[in-house]
């Protein structure tokens, strides 16, 4: 007599997975490929999730990470977290043909960004050291118009300025709330301070961490699809622990770890926005050889946006 599976209500965050513009990024990628032929090169990862990368290469896509490891005469993309304004001119200098597949939010806090130099201002940008979103934000400027501020603690460091001089904005993949603090500190310590028109976190950030709020109110244990590299999904997790409920990242179905899961009876799941929905299915696949799942969908909005693609792949 077969053993009875243990009952689990998995609690699925929507919106959750692929915003808009990692779906256009993707969709660059495929037609480029259509459209010159393999090999396409992409400068850096398209997005940051592995099973995507993989899918891409296996169509024909060649993932470098700097310009001079694409060969002369064949077409490069640029990734959606954005590039210094040295790349494209590089690739223009050797005659290469060039996509952009940029995230057109992203391109819009690049725009701010020229548009505040421009009028004289420094530029204190709310960040994470390191991130290709961030490099390529920093270099659409020359060298020393801004500063990375991570913490609270790197507002409280920073030197007594004429806030008039100053301007801000944020990286589109932070966590909501610790970026709400710093923007406060920042204007509490710099009242005349500028900052940027909207929000500069991206819809589909603050969405997806709004949905895990959401269900984090009714699970025990927070499983997030995301890769190690990923600024918003590693943002997902942080938001569940913020709540109280432990958070496991995980890259495919076969990396849940059941000891970890205990005999939690109520899970949540989310997804992070690079990360497809073909991988929530084996997540929850995965769990089913555990236990009797019982999905629940918990919808805390409807995203629709859609991006328009670069013209030279529009027929």
């Amino acid at each position: 007599m077969s053993e009875t599976k243990p009952s689990l209500t998995l609690m699925i965050a929507a919106p959750r997975g692929f915003c808009a513009g990692v779906d256009r990024a993707i969709i660059i990628v495929e037609k480029a490929i259509e459209k010159y032929g393999a090999p396409v090169y992409v400068r850096h990862e398209i997005v940051h999730n592995k099973f995507v990368v993989e899918s891409l290469k296996a169509k024909g896509a060649v993932f470098v990470e700097e310009l001079d490891e694409v060969p002369d005469g064949v077409p490069v993309i640029f990734s959606a977290h954005g590039v210094p304004k040295v790349v494209p001119a590089a690739a223009d200098a050797r005659g290469l043909e060039w996509l952009d597949a940029t995230c057109p939010l992203v391109s819009k806090v690049h725009r701010q960004v020229e548009r505040l130099v421009d009028q004289g201002k420094h530029i204190l940008f709310i960040g994470h050291a390191g991130h290709p979103e961030v490099i390529g934000t920093f270099g659409q400027v020359p060298d020393g118009n801004m500063t990375l501020i991570e913490t609270v603690a790197d507002v409280a460091a920073l030197p007594d300025l004429d806030g008039a001089t100053l301007g801000f904005l944020t990286q589109t993949t932070l966590s909501v709330d610790d970026t709400a603090e710093m923007i406060t500190a920042l204007k509490a310590r710099f009242p005349d301070i500028t900052g940027p028109r909207g929000d500069d976190i991206c819809y589909a950030t603050s969405n997806r961490q709004d949905a895990v709020k959401s269900i984090c109110k009714a699970v025990e244990r927070l499983i997030v699809i995301g890769a190690p590299n990923s600024s918003n999904s590693l943002r997902l997790a942080e938001v569940g622990e913020r709540m109280g409920v432990p958070a496991l990242l995980v890259q495919r179905g076969s990396d849940i770890d059941f000891d970890w899961l205990g005999n939690a009876t109520r899970v949540g799941l989310t997804a992070g926005a690079s990360a497809p929905e073909v991988l929530v299915r084996e997540i929850v696949t995965a769990l089913q050889q555990r236990y009797t799942v019982v999905e629940e969908e918990v919808t805390t909005a409807t995203e629709n946006m859609v991006f328009k693609l670069p013209r030279e792949l529009v027929d």
